[in-house]
């Protein structure tokens, strides 16, 4: 990881940008800079000035100003990041900003269509956010591989009735395999394994992977029939979920999972430790039967790789785990497919990044009046949003990395100074482990025994807090350092 600072880290990360004109290039550093420092300040208050915030507003208005090329600097910065890694997950999800409350904003897409009790239609308008987040496989973020934020449109009931039979390029669903191939042309030696929800089981994305040679794991979302010999055939149809379950039993994993509030597609769940049973085995993944190229071509049979995993005795009034995840990498023994579902964990990596560019940046919040600036905008907090999760979740991983690599000797030192009260100031700067849980501290964290690693809501109420006390010393003792 290279070396940073809390004031240097976006002109490292962002200062190569070209974005056609210095100006906008020194503009964006300091953009990134000023969310850095307060993660949940609107742009007015998260600036200095008036001066600073016409600026900020200029930026995002400027039509000049893409956001492809904020992003490819940043994946760059990724891709060599990643480097030093024999393995690396690029974890794909989408996710959806809503501005319905917005009703100035202009450009945004219809999200969803509900029947209201007083209205025939209430429309959900916002923006679509698919990205690809690289993950170590000890589970540290190294920034995004891809990421496009776009405009959805409904479809007629005319085109849904024809969705079998349009083109995947026309289809939303592309952008999975527009992610994997972006993704395939930038990290050269790196193995990288794409992994994704139920939402990417499609023929076209493993059939892109296998002519790509690029690893896939996708959970599966189909019961569907596989080791077909013909297209039609329609005796001896094996099915996925029963060709799994007829395999032997190769073990038990142990797993972690977290908590999960109740949605409209997803029941509450606690957080608890599961006992998975393990089973593996190969197969052929068949075409479509209605795949639109068979009109000109003959798609071909996959060699594919399932590992099931599911919990035997789940807790009363808890749902059980069941996984069956799908790879076209080999699984030949235990370690293997066992590997394969410690991947599939680390998936939640990119849920937990949304809800911090949700719940902590409050992005949603953000009143810009149209859509073409809500993009520069997201695309920018996306960024800084990798920074501080990142932050958090090396803290885990790697606890014993200098503080120094992510502030200043500043910053630890008035840290230091705000939770240990009374304590002599230490000769060397202590590692992110320690630094991480008094920056939470600062943020309401109680770092009692049973409490844990601190989260990503108290750590950037804390990084905000830290930045305050950091500015109040400055401008007290001018140039001269704590302690």
């Amino acid at each position: 990881m290279a070396r940073q600072t809390a004031g240097g880290w976006a002109a490292e990360e962002m200062g190569q940008a070209d974005l056609g004109d210095k100006r906008l290039q020194d503009r964006l550093v300091s953009i990134c800079d000023r969310f850095s420092e307060s993660p949940e300040s609107p742009i007015n208050q998260a600036c200095k000035d008036w001066a600073e915030t016409k600026a900020a507003y200029r930026f995002f208005q400027n039509q000049d100003v893409e956001a492809a090329d904020i992003m490819e600097t940043h994946r760059k910065k990724t891709t060599e990041r990643a480097k030093p890694y024999k393995t690396i997950l690029a974890i794909q999800d989408t996710s959806y900003f809503i501005y319905t409350s917005h009703a100035k904003t202009k450009g945004l897409g219809a999200m969803s269509l509900k029947k209201g009790k007083h209205v025939e239609k209430i429309f959900s308008n916002g923006l679509v956010m698919h990205a690809c987040l690289a993950v170590t496989t000890d589970g540290v973020p190294l920034g995004l591989l891809d990421q496009n934020i776009f405009v959805r449109k409904l479809r007629s009931a005319e085109r849904r009735r024809l969705v079998d039979v349009t083109p995947i390029e026309e289809k939303e669903s592309y952008h999975w395999l527009e992610a994997l191939k972006n993704t395939h042309a930038i990290m050269g030696d790196t193995q990288v394994v794409t992994v994704c929800d139920r939402e990417a089981d499609m023929y076209g994305l493993f059939e892109l992977g296998d002519r790509l040679k690029s690893p896939v794991l996708v959970r599966a979302n189909v019961d569907r029939a596989i080791n077909r010999k013909s297209r039609y055939a329609e005796k001896d149809v094996v099915r996925l979920w029963s060709f799994m379950r007829d395999r032997p039993a190769a073990g038990t994993k142990t797993i972690e999972i977290p908590e999960r509030k109740a949605t409209l597609h997803a029941k509450a769940r606690n957080a608890r430790t599961v006992i998975l049973t393990i089973k593996f085995g190969s197969f052929v993944f068949n075409p479509p039967r209605n795949n639109i190229k068979y009109r000109h071509s003959q798609p071909p049979n996959l060699a594919m790789c399932a590992v099931y995993a599911y919990e035997v005795n789940p807790p009363q009034n808890e749902e059980a785990v069941e996984w069956m995840l799908l790879t076209n990498l080999p699984v030949t023994n235990f370690q293997e497919a066992c590997e394969k579902v410690h991947w599939y964990c680390l998936r939640w990596r990119i849920e937990m990044y949304f809800k911090v560019l949700k719940s902590g940046f409050k992005v949603e919040d953000c009143r810009l009046a149209a859509a073409d600036r809500l993009v520069r905008y997201l695309t920018v907090m996306s960024i800084v949003a990798w920074r501080l999760f990142m932050i958090t979740l090396i803290a885990r991983s790697n606890p014993d990395t200098l503080c120094t690599d992510f502030l200043s000797e500043l910053e630890w030192k008035v840290l230091f100074q705000s939770v240990n009260k009374g304590k002599a100031m230490p000769v060397e700067p202590p590692a992110i482990g320690e630094v991480v849980v008094w920056i939470a501290r600062l943020g309401g964290f109680l770092a009692r025994k049973s409490d844990g690693m601190p989260g990503t809501l108290a750590l950037w109420r804390g990084w905000k807090r830290l930045t305050d006390l950091t500015e109040g010393w400055r401008l007290a003792l001018g140039p001269q350092s704590c302690g």
